[in-house]
């Protein structure tokens, strides 16, 4: 449930600490709550994760949240908005304190355009998404509400990781109303 890619870290960590000026890559710090990335904006940065968890939810024209991941470390957002220089495709949002490599999406297509390794490192983590996308979809079709929601609450647990029953409904693609039900029928088992 929390995706991580600690190839991309280790990447980004060389890269920032073999930096001359120190500005092509910066650290950021966002609190709890704050957006690294908001739907429909343009922002011109692509972050990599270096601490803390992100949620990464997209908000539909009816207003509800569906929430596709949660972002732990190494995880790279905005790539996708600076290859295709467009607008934010979704909002992701720290659930946790988080700090984060910043680039400018032009540094990051100059690297793409000169670094191998790390079109390696992506082409791995945009494959790895494609995987995890369709079996999440599938799994959410083939097992019961009650096994997912189990399988998040453990994962709440062991993260040691407070989100609020919104969250948990738009991570399971349900409304708060059966997420409510659906903790009344677990805690009965």
């Amino acid at each position: 449930m929390l995706r991580t890619n600690t190839d991309l870290l280790a990447f980004i960590e060389r890269l920032y600490a073999s930096q001359e000026r120190k500005d092509d890559v910066i650290l950021r710090s966002f609190n709890k709550g704050e957006r690294l990335l908001e739907q429909d904006v343009k922002i011109g940065k692509v972050f990599i994760l270096s601490e803390g968890v992100a949620k990464c939810y997209l908000t539909e024209e009816n207003d509800k949240d569906y929430l596709f991941e949660f972002l732990g470390k190494g995880q790279i957002i905005g790539e996708i908005e600076a290859l295709k220089n467009r607008a934010c495709l979704c909002t992701v949002e720290a659930i946790s304190p988080v700090t984060a490599y910043c680039l400018s999406a032009s540094f990051f297509l100059s690297l793409t355009a000169k670094n191998l390794e790390i079109n390696g490192i992506l082409l791995q983590e945009l494959t790895d998404r494609i995987l995890h996308t369709s079996s999440r979809a599938s799994f959410q079709q083939l097992y019961s509400l009650e096994h997912g929601l189990s399988k998040l609450i453990t994962f709440k647990g062991e993260e040691q990781i407070e989100f609020s029953r919104d969250d948990m409904a738009a991570y399971l693609g349900i409304t708060v109303r059966s997420l409510n039900r659906a903790l009344k029928q677990l805690k009965k088992t």
